[in-house]
């Protein structure tokens, strides 16, 4: 009978924790991070240098210095333009937050029913934003739109001519085409909470909203601070809706950054302020996300099934 050593045996060797980590992980990221230089970096650094000259489209760009930011900065028509982009951000988190929210939890629901609906209210996400804003467009309109069609004297108003409503128009169009995609990310976080967990509330005799309260919403921290920080940075990129749904107007009354920057570019034929305008737009949207991360805690967040 054969006896095996146990003394010869290959020790077993740990790794020191201190020891740095070595491996393709590097080269399997080099791609994406060429790419990221390539189509963000690169294009992004010359936003800053064009941002520093006088170009009307056509011409030699020249170098003009810090007249375009003394400008801009100055310009009361762009601290209107911040401060009506900060509305809307606004406004659309107040709104989009919690109808998303709800409808996510409901349609988490393994009725066929809620199948149904959910496939119904995700119908406005497949449309285009210049699509909406055109249905919008054509339904509010106060002499062929829903006013007339079914004789509705609420709707006979002039919503989009009123600088008092048309904010609130514009903010009622984004929300209808974005809850969808929002409602979607909620409905995957609420299949992720176990079942357990309502199990034991039901037992303790906690009803529905006891137990949305205190397990739905902590459950679901993750995901609304995903969701919020989509919807704040998403919020400086408004372009397209507006253009076509107000172009800007009554007079300056839906007049937001990213379409001041549109029109100081392509309409004025002053790109240098335009792309100062863009560099502006890039710093917002790096703050404000830094700014999320750091007061949620986001980047440290595990994960809320932990110890369930």
């Amino acid at each position: 009978m054969t006896t095996v050593d146990v003394r010869r045996s290959t020790p077993l060797v740990v790794p020191r924790a201190d020891r740095p980590r070595t491996g393709p992980s590097v080269l399997l990221a080099l791609p994406a991070l060429v790419f990221f230089a390539v189509f963000a970096l690169v294009p992004l650094g010359g936003v800053v240098v064009l941002s520093l000259m006088r170009w009307n489209g056509l011409d030699t760009p020249t170098w003009t210095g810090l007249t375009n930011w003394t400008h801009t900065l100055s310009d009361p028509g762009t601290r209107g333009a911040l401060w009506l982009t900060v509305k809307v951000m606004a406004l659309t988190w107040i709104v989009q937050t919690p109808i998303s929210l709800l409808l996510g939890v409901f349609t988490a629901g393994t009725q066929r029913y809620r199948a149904v609906l959910a496939v119904l209210y995700f119908l406005p996400l497949l449309l285009s934003s210049a699509a909406v804003a055109i249905a919008f467009k054509s339904l509010l309109d106060p002499n062929f739109g829903v006013s007339r069609a079914f004789n509705l004297q609420a709707l006979s108003q002039d919503y989009l001519g009123d600088s008092r409503l048309v904010l609130y128009v514009v903010v009622f169009a984004i929300a209808w085409q974005f809850v969808p995609f929002h409602s979607l990310l909620y409905q995957a976080g609420v299949r992720q909470i176990p079942a357990s967990l309502y199990e034991a509330a039901s037992i303790d005799g906690a009803g529905r909203v006891t137990q949305f309260r205190f397990i739905t919403l902590p459950q679901l921290r993750n995901t609304i601070v995903t969701s919020s920080t989509l919807m704040l940075i998403g919020a400086l990129t408004y372009f397209d809706l507006i253009f076509v749904l107000t172009g800007g107007g009554p007079g300056d009354a839906t007049r937001v950054l990213s379409l001041d920057m549109y029109l100081t570019g392509f309409s004025a034929n002053d790109m240098g302020t335009a792309s100062a305008l863009a560099v502006i737009l890039v710093l917002a949207g790096l703050l404000l996300s830094w700014g999320i991360t750091k007061a949620t805690g986001f980047s440290q967040m595990r994960s809320e099934l932990e110890g369930a």
